[in-house]
Order: C-alpha cells, then structure tokens, then sequence
C-alpha cells in the first residue's frame, strides 16, 4: 500500500458478478499513520468480510474490504471518506451499474453512512457506529439502514447511534437498530450475532433472502425498530 492509495482484499463472487460488498474498518478521531494488514481495526473485519462472501458468492456477490492510507478521521480532511471514494469509483469501473451494500465498523460505520450518496448504494450496515451528535443523515436518503450496537460500548456511543437513527429515519427507505445486550466495541463477546445481523442484511438487500433474520424488524412500525433487543 502506498500513499497514494488505499489497498483493496478482494473475494470474487462465484460465476457472474451480481452486486458488491464494499467493507470499511474503524480507526480514530486523529491519526496520520499508515494501516498495516496486522491493525486489530482491520483485522476485525476480515472474518466479517469471509463471512459476506461464503454466504453471498452462490448469489454473485463479489466482497472487498477496504484498507486506508491512514488510520484517523482527521477532520477536516476526513481521510477515509476520501478512501472510499475512491474504492466505490473502483468498484464502478469493474462493475458498472452494479448494485453495492456498505458495511462498516465504528469508524468505518461512519464513514459508510457518508458515503451511502453514491448511486449504487442500496443500504448501509452500520456495526458500532461513531455518529457524534449533529452527524448528517442526508446520504442515507433513500437507502435501507441497519445498525447493530452493544449496549456497553464504551468507545462509541449508543444513544448518539439511536439519535442518529431516529433523524435517519426520516429520510431513510428503512432503518432498523438493534441491541446486542451486553457486548462492547470490539464485537468479540458475541461475534457469531454481529455476522448473522450483516449477512442477513445484506442478502435481504442483495438476494432478497434474509432466513428470516430482519422481517419483524421490517415489520415494526413504532420505535422499537430502533430498539430491538438481541
């Protein structure tokens, strides 16, 4: 990876491409250092990424996780913004007029959530994310929205994601949140609910398929969408 750009892992679908998965990892307020392979906020999202890919390449769903230049937000400059940017033009360019899903940690949640304008994005799903108050929610617009977090998260908070998902929803297609009682940031203590929620999202968005996993969610109509226990 150099300065220049990001760094891509790609997981090719089975036979014809039929929709991409871009996958974004979390980082921190303030960082210009670079992201090594072995950065435990990268590293966090590989076994998510398998996971997309085992259960959306009979699908033709082609998984990329995306590695940044530089481990901060770094406001102004907003540096994985920018990252993904450049991953999306990427992904129109191999696959024109393919749809995408987003999925995102923290940081990466985020920054999903920012960049969820693009005209391919079909849904953003939001793992742990850092939505500081006042977090626009114009780029959702028209998109389906899930966000999954722990309810003893102490890195990002969980009422600014509920806050973010109530204004969300008066853009969004849809918004479901849910609560994963007793897990924290790093999403280890019940890993196998976070990967079952982004994969069951995804080909909900992608295959028309969720198992089952998120039609009650769909189906709430009252804010408790936005508070749904696990």
């Amino acid at each position: 990876m150099s300065e220049a750009e990001p760094a891509v892992s790609r997981w090719p679908a089975r036979g014809r491409t039929e929709a991409v998965v871009l996958v974004l990892h979390g980082g921190a307020e303030l960082g210009t250092g670079a992201v090594p392979p072995w950065k435990l906020a990268y590293l966090r999202m590989v076994p998510i990424a398998r996971a997309l890919h085992r259960a959306g390449r009979r699908h033709g769903v082609e998984v990329r996780l995306l590695r940044n230049r530089r481990y901060g937000w770094n406001a102004p400059a907003e540096d994985p913004v920018a990252d993904a940017r450049w991953a999306l033009e990427r992904i129109h360019a191999d696959h024109p007029g393919l749809p995408v899903v987003l999925v995102g940690h923290s940081m990466g949640a985020r920054v999903a959530l920012r960049v969820a304008d693009d005209p391919a994005v079909r849904g953003v799903c939001a793992l742990a994310p850092w939505t500081p108050r006042g977090e626009p929610v114009g780029a959702v617009a028209g998109r389906s929205v899930l966000i999954v977090h722990g309810t003893r998260d102490r890195m990002t908070s969980p009422a600014e994601s509920h806050a973010f998902a109530e204004r969300a929803a008066g853009v969004a297609a849809r918004v479901a949140r849910f609560e994963i009682a007793g897990e924290g940031h790093a999403m280890l203590r019940r890993a196998r609910v976070w990967t079952r929620l982004t994969v069951a999202f995804t080909l909900d968005l992608l295959a028309g398929d969720d198992g089952g996993a998120l039609r009650a969610a769909w189906a709430e109509t009252g804010p408790g969408r936005l508070r749904i226990p696990v």
